[in-house]
């Protein structure tokens, strides 16, 4: 059982995930510093005053070195993470990836590519539907500097946020609560509220936050459903990464030499309902059909016993149930 693999290392408690959160955000917070003093310099030479509002410092910076420095802090977090999990809790990280006994990679990738064909065909679909609404906004050196920095790095930005919501705070608010509904609740309204200062809240106001916590909501599930992160590592990743090739627009949180650029009024509306009424309940029955999930009531609202099941075997059994048709790379 994932969600309660915290229960494994002797003497764990609520208690030192709070402290290991406060770790990694202070971690997290230093690998801002390139980023406020890179911006910092420039604004210096230009003889401005450094920026006051977040869509300023963002833009202050050509945006591949911004995309850059933005990624140090996450790999930071990462690397603190992994410390925290290894040291304060004496527990092995894939113990916070999967209960199977090594990442299983065709569950990354097969979700990674699903979500990202869908993202592709979605994005055809509104550039042809509307193109008035495009510009395109493809220059060959920008956009092959930007492939590598993203392709390198915005994987690790989600992976750092997938390992700290699904993976390290929802073992955590398992350990407290002792059940799974609370952690995947919890998990998936504070990742929501931690996008309320994206630029896209203030463009399109609140109700934005739907798709935000809801998206959240969605991984949550894909995490109890399927005893692990893998399957939302590879939706998080096809999502930020192509995203960040495809498109961007002038008050999106993240500004790139993309393909296409949207020059369209911000506005929140179906297409912020489509994916988290639509596309996700879609996701949720392909995935439930490959990988054969049941019970869902117990998995997604259940109680953890104070001694749950974790022994290798549960995990290869489950393992063998749940993935028959494919190996471990």
């Amino acid at each position: 059982m994932f969600i309660a693999q915290g229960f494994k290392s002797k003497g764990n408690t609520f208690g030192r995930y709070i402290i290991g959160s406060i770790i990694v955000i202070i971690a997290s917070t230093l690998g801002q510093f390139p980023l406020i003093i890179a911006v910092g310099i420039k604004s210096f030479e230009e003889n401005k005053g450094f920026p006051t509002d977040q869509t300023e410092l963002l833009t202050s910076l050509d945006s591949n070195l911004t995309l850059f420095l933005m990624m140090i802090s996450f790999i930071v977090a990462l690397l603190a993470l992994f410390f925290v999990v290894k040291y304060l809790h004496q527990q092995k990280f894939i113990e916070v990836t999967t209960s199977r006994p090594k990442m299983d990679w065709k569950r990354f990738f097969f979700s990674f590519g699903l979500w990202a064909t869908i993202m592709i065909v979605m994005t055809i679909v509104a550039y042809y539907v509307s193109p008035q609404d495009y510009e395109v906004n493809f220059k060959p050196v920008p956009f092959a500097i930007l492939a590598i920095i993203a392709i390198a790095l915005i994987p690790l930005q989600t992976s750092t946020e997938e390992y700290i919501f699904r993976g390290y705070l929802m073992q955590g608010f398992a350990l407290l609560a002792k059940n799974k509904w609370f952690p995947l609740l919890m998990t998936s309204l504070i990742f929501g509220l931690l996008h309320i200062m994206n630029p896209e809240v203030e463009k399109m106001g609140y109700i934005i936050m739907i798709y935000y916590i809801g998206t959240g909501l969605f991984l949550g599930i894909l995490t109890l459903m399927d005893d692990g992160i893998e399957l939302s590592l590879g939706f998080h990743a096809a999502n930020n990464l192509i995203g960040a090739l495809l498109l961007t627009s002038d008050w999106s949180v993240f500004q790139t030499h993309s393909i296409l650029k949207d020059h369209s009024e911000p506005a929140a509306g179906f297409d912020v309902l489509l994916p988290v009424f639509i596309l996700f309940p879609i996701l949720l029955f392909i995935f439930s059909k490959k990988y054969q999930w049941n019970n869902w009531k117990e998995k997604l609202t259940g109680t953890i016993p104070d001694s749950p099941i974790t022994e290798n075997t549960y995990h290869n059994n489950q393992f063998e149930k749940n993935d028959g048709q494919s190996n471990l790379l």
